[in-house]
């Protein structure tokens, strides 16, 4: 094992420098056992990537249903070509006057509404996140944070502080000036059983926040920011109500709050009919917060505000390489490709053609219990029993095990850890749809004949349809 960096595998599919099992140990040597893995019982090793699909060591071709970051394709040509070039020109600290970061200010401020139009560049969706509560603060003089149970926002220390998501799975505690309404989950959450007809559903979820900024406000915290992702990832792929976002945004302004919208996993056209997701509630946020999909894999992120709210911040702002010249050109043709390929349009058509395969899914199989569909972000909530809801949480698991052994990588999440969710590349086309379908379908089949699988590992050559390691088309 001393001499391990010098082993190389003998596949000539591969790129690899060490084998699986040389990898895996030294991981397990060098690296904290808290830093997470998909499938930490049987990882993937990926070695190279193309468009919706990923490649391990063994030349294996794997859909990928999950990666929201790398956004437009893994390792799509032009960006790359934009990334390589401007690396082999200058690749330096941002505090020296560069076009590519006012050029692509610009460009991202013309497709954002109202007043957003000022940016702060940073490298992940975390540190956007914590400049915006710091903008926020700065210019309420308050520091009372409402947020969204189950929410997900980062993970500086700051961010922790509102992190429903962690304190639910890890037991992590929340800080004392944050305030949780409920996740305004219309199939499983606080509020289901409600009469439609008289909105009673979106009422009840708009009264909790009505009860959090009075709590804010009674604390003496005094109400700074209302945080929420336009479309909760984490807390199971949530779409609220219509309605609840512009009537909670009306209520937070109110109490002298501003409104956060976090888009860094659903923004830049991923729910098609817009490029963010908030304007799918007709509202216009104080702050937006991006970040994954916006470099494509390149660590870039950023926050976009008003004049007015960004000339409140007087701390000196500086990020070393928030906004240098190889990440901004990477951003703009990341741009540059959702325009020329009309991947707003390609989302709102593979989001329809999904919608309609997992509703055959739901009129087939019982175990689902609700699927949610906005352009290229999903989710699909399985149950075993549809009158209870009681999350089909161990079902999920053995579904996402044989799903990644035929080669399809999809990943749970939500309260009861039942929800498979899907957030691909945006090139993913209506074969890759119809191969996700098929392969659901064999699962569930084999679920209904015997309901005890879940419980019984599985080896690599149990049962359903193998798929050759090739590209559809």
């Amino acid at each position: 094992m001393e001499n391990s960096m010098a082993t190389a595998t003998s596949s000539p599919w591969s790129l690899e420098k060490l084998s699986k099992e040389e990898t895996i140990h030294l991981r397990k040597k060098h690296l904290s056992h808290n830093l997470a893995l998909f499938f930490d019982s049987d990882p993937v090793k990926i070695v190279r990537a193309s468009g919706q699909y990923m490649y391990d060591e063994d030349g294996n071709q794997y859909l990928d249903c999950i990666n929201n970051v790398c956004h437009v394709g893994h390792c799509h040509p032009d960006v790359v070509k934009a990334g390589a070039e401007q690396m082999a020109t200058l690749s330096t600290n941002s505090r020296y006057l560069h076009d590519n970061i006012v050029i692509l200010a610009e460009k991202i401020a013309q497709t954002l509404p109202g007043k957003l139009d000022t940016c702060f560049f940073a490298n992940s969706g975390s540190e956007a996140n914590d400049l915006a509560l710091r903008l926020a603060n700065a210019y309420t003089g308050k520091s009372g944070i409402i947020a969204l149970d189950q929410g997900y926002h980062g993970h500086v220390a700051s961010l922790m502080d509102v992190n429903p998501y962690y304190k639910h799975h890890y037991g992590s505690d929340l800080g004392e000036k944050t305030y949780i309404a409920p996740s305004p989950n219309t199939y499983s959450g606080k509020y289901r059983d409600c009469d439609y007809s008289k909105n009673e559903i979106l009422l009840n979820y708009l009264a909790d926040v009505d009860a959090k900024i009075r709590e804010c406000q009674q604390s003496g915290h005094g109400v700074s920011a209302f945080l929420a992702e336009t479309l909760q990832s984490c807390g199971g792929q949530v779409v609220a109500p219509s309605g609840f976002f512009k009537d909670a945004y009306k209520r937070i302004r109110e109490a002298g709050g501003l409104c956060i919208a976090d888009e860094v996993q659903v923004g830049f056209g991923r729910v098609g009919k817009k490029m963010w997701a908030f304007e799918l509630y007709d509202v216009i946020p104080d702050i937006v917060t991006m970040g994954k999909p916006m470099g494509n894999g390149h660590p870039i992120s950023a926050v976009v505000t008003t004049r007015e709210i960004a000339d409140k911040f007087t701390i000196h702002y500086f990020n070393t390489f928030g906004g240098n010249p190889v990440s901004c050109a990477i951003g703009l043709a990341v741009l540059d490709v959702i325009h020329k390929e009309n991947l707003l349009q390609h989302a709102v058509d593979i989001g329809e053609y999904l919608m309609m395969k997992l509703g055959q899914l739901k009129d087939k199989h019982d175990i689902i219990g609700d699927f949610r569909v906005v352009g290229m972000f999903a989710g699909i909530e399985l149950v075993k029993d549809r009158d209870t809801r009681e999350p089909a949480t161990q079902e999920a698991k053995y579904i996402l095990k044989r799903m990644k052994e035929n080669l399809i990588l999809i990943s749970t999440d939500g309260p009861g850890m039942n929800v498979l969710k899907f957030k691909p590349p945006m090139c993913f086309n209506k074969a890759n749809v119809n191969r996700l379908c098929t392969q659901l379908d064999y699962v569930f089949s084999d679920l209904e004949k015997n309901p005890l699988i879940p419980n019984v590992s599985i080896s690599k050559s149990d049962g359903i349809k193998k798929f050759k390691c090739q590209t559809e088309k």
